[in-house]
């Protein structure tokens, strides 16, 4: 299997590497219509998404690279990967659980912790587990002190390419001590082609009535906005490039958008979060999630410097995220969703991007 390429291109063996003792591979998972998701165990990364545009070719949907070691780089930002213990923010790399303070995260992110620190989720091998030719489970035990968060946490991340052209991810996890969690998928997709440089003309659909307005470090003030009347608006289909230079506050802030918008659902229900699409391809993405939230970031902070896949450049705004996550900064705002997780209970979210064409 090592020597063999993968429909995207890639070579199975430019992802063999001893790292912290453990073996990096690629996973490939197949469904009966002939879609492609490759992950590596390094960072639970998903490396290539095939999907078939309006007259069925095979688009390669996300950005990434060719080889474990281009994933090894300080510039590196967090392609396909999972991010935790605490993916997105914590103000001044602190918090509070019963009392006790811990406050030794790293600083990576201006004065803020980002994405679970200097070595995250992102960046450790995970233990694989291919269940079948459409399933793949991986897991990764943080130990207690790990990044500053406290107790030891099992993880168990789950990627299902379905026959319905679905990517399922299922997060599960338990702790032995209280620890605060906040886990997503930090995907950067184009649904015109990873490479296209611009992704400004997709139409965007996001149910969120409210997002959360941020300081000029990404931290919400803390209280909602309501998005009507602003260019955070996108309960009606836009353009992603539409308003984007707007001037307006947050969008300055950002350099575009990089914010929570608070989604439309009942508590921990599996509901519509957003659509996207590609005029160019007419692919179609759909996400579904039991979060409370979603991230739109409209790669703001690309430089174009990273070579990725097939040689290509991923210039500013060249690709999105939508990560299905609880609230920045939920450890310092008890009036947010809780991201606190203790012995005895159990953590399971989900989250699913569904394709069509139009």
């Amino acid at each position: 299997m090592k020597n063999e390429l993968t429909l995207s291109g890639l070579k199975v063996a430019n992802f063999s590497k001893l790292i912290d003792g453990k073996e990096t591979q690629l996973f490939v998972l197949v469904n009966k219509s002939g879609m492609e998701l490759t992950v590596t165990n390094f960072g639970a990364k998903i490396v290539s998404l095939l999907v078939k545009d309006k007259e069925g070719k095979m688009v390669d949907v996300v950005t990434g690279h060719d080889s474990i070691d281009d994933y090894l780089t300080s510039e590196e930002p967090y392609f396909g990967a999972i991010c935790g213990r605490f993916g997105n923010r914590i103000a001044k790399g602190k918090f509070e659980i019963d009392g006790i303070t811990y406050d030794k995260l790293a600083i990576n992110n201006g004065p803020n912790s980002l994405h679970g620190g200097i070595k995250g989720f992102n960046a450790v091998v995970w233990d694989a587990v291919l269940k079948d030719t459409q399933t793949l489970e991986l897991t990764y035990i943080s130990p207690d002190g790990e990044e500053g968060f406290p107790g030891n946490l099992k993880t168990t991340v789950t990627y299902h390419l379905s026959d319905n052209n679905e990517v399922v991810i299922l997060y599960n996890a338990e702790t032995d001590k209280p620890t605060v969690l906040n886990l997503t998928n930090h995907s950067y997709f184009n649904l015109s082609g990873a490479g296209d440089p611009y992704i400004g003309d997709h139409l965007l659909t996001i149910n969120a009535d409210y997002y959360l307005p941020t300081d000029s470090t990404a931290i919400p003030y803390g209280p909602k906005e309501m998005v009507k009347g602003t260019p955070m608006d996108f309960r009606k289909a836009f353009e992603v490039g539409a308003r984007i230079n707007e001037n307006f506050e947050q969008l300055i802030f950002g350099k575009g958008y990089d914010h929570t918008y608070i989604l439309n659902k009942e508590k921990n229900e599996l509901s519509f979060c957003a659509r996207c699409s590609s005029p160019k391809t007419g692919i179609v993405m759909e996400t579904y999630t039991t979060e409370p939230g979603v991230q739109l970031y409209t790669g703001n902070w690309m430089t174009g410097k990273l070579i990725g896949k097939n040689g290509q450049r991923y210039p500013e705004r060249a690709a999105l995220c939508l990560e299905t996550q609880h609230f920045p900064d939920s450890p310092n705002k008890p009036e947010y969703p809780s991201t606190t997780l203790r012995p005895g209970e159990k953590f399971d979210s989900k989250t699913i991007f569904k394709f069509t064409t139009e």
